[in-house]
């Protein structure tokens, strides 16, 4: 197909603003699927997308429209996630498009993850559709959230498009529009190939499937291919696009988007943001790679069986190579054993990741408390990073401390002003500036489409919104901050968050001792001001968890040599004296005496078994 006649187009949005739902309906519109085949979602594939209701990998798919003037164009659509913690695979579509929809809720309005994917729409020079979706809803007001986007982006309102993806409300539209204002691809076909990998997965037949957006040239099945960075090459076992389901095809031609069965068989051989070329008469120079993420969260993963380590290694080696901001190293661990220090981009892809590799590899994991990159300098002038508590050396070798700050979005009701500052000053945060968004109703009926009643003026859904940006500690944000901030603001609160600095502050390990031994899984650092507090939270905590010995155990919480907090589990008592039913005194005292001896020398050489709970019980220490 003429490259003149094809659209790369993606769907961004914030979380629950009717992206998949919309993919849904352009399927629906051009006949990709017939209504048999049709079910709610259909570009979310993975299970654990269904059971949560969000996007988490990014999906492709090929559609046929034809315009009002007869001419067939093909569409190329990515669907995108719009949570935080995954924003890699929308950073990664939008480099393999030249168009996307906005789709912004007609009841919510701009988020914090709206602003946050047309900032990322605009970096890679996209032209943006905006869409106000859920027209349909009673409480859906379009004409002051079209206001919202016409101050915040500057779109005019003949540039937006109404629509409800429930319903199939102003599809139409949205695909002429797709046609009419999304460029052709800057393609050249007479060029060498060159093929951008923007996704990847492995398949035990076919080796590595490389997702790719053709930039120049062709590709057909009967080539032999070359990856320019990594060096590998390998015959092409197979060509396909996705429609959606994948589909094979003769050839892909400049511009298309599909898929490529590389048949190679080790993950590293065909890396996503790599460029694939023909291994005779391909081109010289690359195309630019993917900016690399790094991960901010990091956190110990061991099977739970000391003979699945392999079995760990490989499954992580394969899902790395579908999730590009997944790393991982080995480590060891003397109460877990042997296992991987993963980072991740936030809590949710951390445990995404964990329920991926329970489900799909059929592993038994443990987790340890997530921890941030910290950098340290010590007094010989060095600096070191650190993502594992247990590597932080003495404190009399360390001159200070760096943990991560970030720039934190906040978009709310301003009655919740107060609160949210509050809440972020708790946590060793700052306030940078305010800015409101949205002016207050001045009537109680919505400006779209009938005369439903808004909810009750007195109520924050009346009252102006405001964006507000603060500075805060990632470790601060990591454990409940999210939760809190939706808790404090009744659910109206949105966020979004970047890494902006390293600073320096009185940072110390905290070690947990359970008999006297130090737990490494279960150390932590903290604010020095909040080391006895933290403490002392974690020490009842895990006197509550860790089953009773039959002898007493000490949990304590130590910075240093210092001891900050101490808990005891009472030992287990059995009584051996149950068969004594009468005779001298003396033998009753020699089975107290010989029972309290054994416990004196279990106490010397018993282990302790530390339960999972354990570990999960540092994510949920209150405040």
């Amino acid at each position: 197909m003429d490259p003149q006649q094809v659209r790369n187009f993606c769907i961004i949005a914030h979380v629950d603003h009717g992206k998949s739902t919309l993919a849904d309906r352009l399927l629906e519109h051009t006949g990709a699927l017939t209504a048999r085949e049709m079910v709610e979602q259909v570009l979310d594939t993975m299970d654990l997308e269904r059971e949560r209701g969000i996007t988490i990998k990014a999906q492709a798919v090929r559609l046929e429209y034809d315009d009002a003037s007869g001419v067939t164009y093909q569409l190329n659509l990515i669907d995108t996630p719009g949570h935080v913690d995954f924003s890699y695979e929308v950073s990664r579509s939008l480099a393999a498009c030249e168009g996307a929809l906005l789709v912004v809720d007609a009841a919510q309005g701009i988020q914090a993850q709206t602003l946050a994917n047309v900032y990322l729409a605009l970096e890679n020079d996209l032209e943006i559709i905006p869409v106000v979706n859920k027209i349909d809803l009673d409480a859906a007001e379009p004409e002051r959230v079209a206001q919202e986007v016409e101050q915040a982006f500057g779109f005019t309102r003949e540039e937006m498009v109404f629509a409800s993806a429930k319903d199939g409300t102003g599809v139409d539209l949205v695909l002429q529009a797709i046609v009419d204002r999304v460029p052709p691809p800057r393609a050249d076909a007479s060029l060498p190939l060159r093929a951008l990998i923007f996704d990847s997965k492995y398949d035990p037949y076919k080796g590595v499937v490389a997702y790719v957006r053709v930039v120049d040239g062709s590709v057909s099945h009967n080539s032999r291919l070359r990856v320019m960075a990594a060096g590998a090459e390998s015959d092409i076992l197979e060509i396909g696009c996705f429609r959606p389901s994948p589909t094979r095809v003769d050839a892909l031609a400049a511009g298309q988007v599909g898929y490529i069965a590389t048949g190679l068989k080790a993950v590293g051989e065909a890396p996503v943001g790599d460029t694939i070329t023909l291994a005779r008469g391909g081109a010289i120079e690359p195309l630019s790679r993917y900016r690399p993420l790094k991960p901010m969260v990091f956190a110990g993963l061991y099977p739970a069986d000391g003979e699945d380590y392999g079995d760990l290694r490989d499954s992580l080696e394969k899902l790395s190579l579908n999730d590009a901001a997944l790393t991982f190293e080995p480590e060891s661990s003397t109460a877990l054993g042997s296992g991987f220090r993963c980072g991740f981009l936030g809590l949710l892809h951390m445990d995404v990741v964990q329920e991926r590799l329970e489900r799909e590899y059929e592993l038994t994991l443990l987790a340890t408390s997530p921890s941030v990159a910290y950098r340290v300098v010590t007094t010989d002038g060095e600096t070191h990073g650190v993502d594992n508590p247990s590597s932080l050396p003495p404190q009399d070798r360390l001159a200070e401390v760096q943990e991560p700050w970030v720039d934190l979005t906040v978009i709310a009701p301003s009655a919740y002003i107060g609160v949210l500052i509050e809440l972020v000053k708790g946590r060793r945060g700052e306030y940078v500036r305010m800015e409101y968004i949205q002016a207050g109703l001045s009537d109680g009926t919505r400006s779209g489409n009938g005369s439903a009643q808004l909810r009750d003026l007195q109520g924050p859904a009346a009252t102006p919104r405001v964006l507000i940006e603060l500075r805060m500690p990632l470790s601060e944000m990591l454990v409940d901050f999210y939760d809190q901030l939706k808790s404090k603001t009744q659910g109206y609160a949105s966020m979004d968050y970047s890494v902006s600095e390293y600073r320096a502050d009185k940072l110390v390990r905290l070690d947990i001792l359970v008999n006297g031994e130090p737990v490494d899984a279960l150390s932590l650092i903290v604010h020095r001001d909040l080391a006895s507090t933290k403490g002392r939270e974690l020490v009842s905590r895990l006197k509550d968890l860790i089953p009773r010995q039959l002898f007493e155990v000490p949990v304590q919480a130590a910075v240093g040599s210092r001891i900050m907090a101490r808990e005891t589990i009472r030992a287990l008592r059995k009584n051996v004296l149950a068969k004594c039913y009468g005779g001298d005194v003396t033998r009753k005292r020699k089975l107290l005496e010989r029972q309290a001896e054994g416990k004196r020398r279990m106490k010397r050489v018993g282990r302790v078994e530390i339960p999972q709970e354990a570990f999960l019980s540092m994510l949920k220490v209150e405040r």
